[in-house]
């Protein structure tokens, strides 16, 4: 019992953390997916039919109102109402809504909605007139002798034909009833980031005063139910020096979230592989804040609003505001930082409490990628580089594990010498732990040091972006989804779709195994409640491990089958019998029926 005591406080530490994680976040929440999806048809079309008699907003706090019209058009027919930019890059397509100068209709070009590369480009952006609109605005807040200044209702003008591509901006020109003239330049990299240049000339008779200010709305949450391991909703990092901020959104349904005034920074909203978000100027101090609002049609926003500023007569000012629109890629977010001096804008992607782990890690993944072209033989790559690592603390570990075998004979002994005698069996197995120089808990730490590197793995895998739709070989296409195979249906081979619990595909299968070998590697621990677990533990983490990603069952069974090649060279080394073949076949010799 004594020599299994280490090994299975580790593994009963793993196991809690892990059966937590899955069975009461993970699994729940994923069964719960249809009935959310339901839910939320049944809430917009009740919205829309509120909306019917209900009259559209008449202000946002002290932002301009509009863009908060029925939400009943089809996409289509919400692009083709107004007169519109053209927006044709490597990585996006679209267009500029001329009434508000609004970005509301973006498709990724490098992202589709399935495996299948004919099926639909990722939509990001919606027009405000669809029940899925999602869209960016920039605009203005009246002051003194301002007059009508550009929001979501102005309609700008653009030369004929203009197209926003990489290498050609476009410029739009509104002016007012007050001698204002607005000339906005808008600009897109090749990837996500649009820069967008207000000019204000003042040609008027007297000073005017206005506030910049910018937001992005939403109408729904992401269909896919979110799992405490990933944010989803609003975040940002306000000010210069300001730390990571996030909200779920049900933190706004109850009350809107406002942040103090600062100079630098970012808001804005994320799913899990996309996001929005406005940088305001670095230089013009600004208050933002995060909220939901019920009248008219109900939807999210981020928003903020700088101070106003003033513009002589005859003079003129200009404010540049920059929005990032598109996919979570690493290395293009960690560019933006770099390049444009966004504060802690790679905390966009949610790399987790063990950020100091996890994004190195996916930088070694992402480096096996470039070199081999298969992210599964790069997860295959990195885990030896782990398990390297790991090695001297898990050769202590196997070592431990040898010595408190070798002495198993002399711990038995103690046991019928002190069977009455609990304290004096403590106090004997010490003597003898010190005797031959056995730390007891030595084993256990090896794999409570790697529990972060699970989670930080995990996360990569769940996570970024580059794990998406990314292949391994055979019917693995997706190693950030589940494995498609069930046994319960003998692979594909019955005509019916098992429940998502009974979803128990090849690779989990093989993950299985290989702990249900590694664990016979020891021998089978006298106590029965242990002997139970022992036996169990495999079959449970087939179970629970069924509904994960591909990539991390991948690594699972990689990194079980590393360890029993270093298990059992280490046994050997030390001379101690590896118990493999003997337990298995204790397994399958009939017991002595019992004599009367």
């Amino acid at each position: 019992m004594q020599n299994n005591r280490n090994y299975f406080i580790a593994i009963a530490l793993s196991v809690v953390i892990v059966l937590a994680w899955q069975f009461f976040y993970m699994n729940p929440r994923i069964e719960a997916q249809r009935k959310v999806q339901e839910a939320q048809i049944a809430q917009q079309q009740a919205q829309t039919e509120q909306q019917a008699t209900t009259p559209a907003a008449t202000v946002d706090g002290s932002l301009p109102a509009g863009g908060v019209a029925t939400a009943e058009a089809s996409r289509e027919a919400a692009v083709a109402q107004t007169a519109r930019v053209a927006i044709e890059t490597q990585d996006l397509v679209g267009s500029i809504n001329l009434t508000g100068a609004r970005l509301d209709d973006l498709k990724l070009r490098q992202y589709r909605e399935t495996v299948d590369p004919t099926s639909p480009m990722v939509t990001l952006f919606n027009p405000a007139e669809t029940r899925d609109a999602y869209f960016a605005e920039l605009g203005f807040i009246a002051g003194e002798n301002a007059g009508s200044v550009p929001g979501p209702n102005t309609v700008w003008t653009a030369t004929e034909g203009a197209t926003l591509t990489e290498t050609t901006p476009v410029t739009l020109t509104y002016t007012n009833e007050a001698g204002l003239t607005f000339t906005r330049t808008i600009a897109v990299d090749e990837h996500y980031m649009f820069t967008i240049e207000d000019e204000i000339a003042n040609n008027g008779a007297a000073s005017a005063s206005l506030a910049p200010y910018g937001r992005v709305t939403r109408y729904n949450k992401p269909s896919t139910p979110s799992i405490f391991v990933l944010h989803e909703g609003f975040l940002g990092v306000v000010g210069a020096e300001g730390s990571l901020a996030e909200y779920d959104y049900s933190d706004v349904e109850e009350e809107a979230v406002g942040n103090a005034k600062a100079t630098g920074g970012w808001i804005g909203i994320t799913d899990k592989y996309w996001a929005t978000s406005l940088i305001p100027q670095q230089t013009l101090p600004y208050e933002s804040r995060f909220s939901h609002f019920t009248d008219g049609q109900a939807r999210y926003q981020a928003d903020y609003k700088n101070d106003a500023v003033s513009i002589p007569a005859g003079q003129s000012t200009s404010v540049k505001t920059l929005v990032f629109a598109g996919a979570k890629q690493v290395p293009v977010i960690d560019s933006y930082q770099e390049s444009l001096g966004i504060p802690k804008f790679d905390l966009m992607i949610d790399w987790g409490w063990f950020y100091f782990i996890t994004k190195p890690m996916f930088h070694l993944m992402d480096y096996f990628f470039h070199l081999v072209g298969n992210f599964g033989v790069a997860i295959l790559l990195t885990t030896i580089v782990v398990k390297l690592l790991f090695f001297p603390l898990a050769n202590k570990q196997y070592a431990s594990m040898a010595n408190m075998k070798r002495v198993q004979p002399k711990l038995e002994e103690m046991k019928a010498k002190f069977a009455d005698d609990r304290m004096g069996l403590q106090q004997a197995m010490m003597a003898l732990y010190k005797e031959e120089k056995i730390n007891p808990v030595a084993g256990c730490w090896p794999v409570l040091l790697q529990i972060p590197v699970f989670f930080a793995l995990y996360k990569v895998i769940y996570v970024t972006i580059e794990m998406r739709h990314a292949p391994f070989f055979g019917w693995i296409q997706d190693l950030s989804a589940p494995d498609p195979t069930s046994l319960f249906n003998l692979f594909g081979l019955l005509p019916f779709s098992p429940p998502l619990f009974l979803m128990i595909g090849v690779w989990p299968l093989i993950m299985g195994v290989t702990m249900w070998v590694q664990m016979r590697m020891n021998p089978t621990p006298p106590d029965p409640t242990q002997a139970m677990l022992f036996n169990w533990m495999p079959v449970i983490f087939t179970f629970m491990l069924g509904t994960f990603p591909a990539g991390l069952v991948i690594y699972w069974a990689w990194n079980n089958t590393l360890s029993i090649l270093q298990q059992g060279l280490i046994m050997k080394r030390h001379g101690v019998e590896i118990e493999l073949f003997k337990n298995i076949g204790r397994m399958f010799r009939r017991k002595p029926a019992a004599t009367k």
